[in-house]
């Protein structure tokens, strides 16, 4: 696998405690919607254990001009760098890695099921599909605490206006703490409100990203539907 070189050229606070950082896309780098990839700091003003090294989900597009990587701001040696690097710095980039990528088959729906920073990667797949116009009917079920918790909003709700076989259904699971409106779905995913949307939940090709608790409670709620785990992929993300 290739190594790169990049630089940050922009970072913007995407919702309360996320960040996201764009890197310049070196020349020749291709990668497909849902991959990751390792991003180190080069001689870092301060280190820690967990080291100088971080793997990020590409969650920009391929077809967009960078690339973008977003993240819970957590207290590390890491994190703290980053949110004061300055603009031009260069890093490494070990990339692209992953097959958490949409299945060919189009005939096959796939379904999206996401909590927190698990967004990341499927916002490649989203916008690409709609970029690409992709016949694949997708569905993605999306939660967080509160509007205000929520990165990509934005781009999800424009990426539905522009595909139409792209549904979006964002879920909030404390909107007694939010400051913002809400006029979508609250409270867990679960099976009553997949069925809302899907007539034969055994049929969809299913991807669960998001912290692995979550992970864990939608593949029990799929596979208590009946859907076979061949038809369930799975990207935990833990520690952020």
């Amino acid at each position: 696998m290739p190594i790169y070189e990049t630089k940050l050229i922009e970072r913007k606070e995407i919702a309360e405690g996320t960040m996201a950082f764009h890197f310049e896309k070196p020349a020749g780098f291709e990668y497909k919607a849902g991959q990751f990839g390792d991003y180190t700091l080069v001689n870092p003003s301060e280190t820690d254990a967990e080291g100088n090294i971080r793997g990020f989900s590409l969650a920009s597009a391929p077809y967009e001009a960078y690339l973008m990587a977003a993240t819970r701001m957590r207290d590390t040696a890491f994190k703290r760098v980053m949110k004061t690097l300055e603009i031009g710095t260069g890093l490494i980039l070990d990339a692209p890695y992953g097959s958490f990528t949409l299945h060919n088959n189009t005939k096959t729906p796939a379904v999206f099921l996401t909590g927190g920073i698990g967004i990341t990667p499927v916002r490649s797949i989203i916008l690409q599909a709609a970029h690409d116009k992709l016949p694949h009917k997708i569905f993605l079920f999306n939660s967080n605490r509160r509007p205000e918790d929520s990165a990509f909003l934005d781009d999800l709700e424009k990426a539905q206006e522009e595909n139409p076989n792209f549904t979006f259904i964002g879920t909030m699971t404390d909107m007694a703490n939010s400051r913002q409106k809400w006029n979508g779905e609250t409270g867990f995913i679960n099976k009553e409100m997949l069925s809302k949307h899907i007539a034969d939940l055994t049929v969809p090709i299913y991807y669960l990203c998001g912290p692995a608790s979550m992970v864990t409670a939608m593949r029990k709620l799929l596979n208590d539907a009946g859907v076979d785990d061949d038809n369930i992929r799975t990207e935990e993300f833990s520690g952020y």
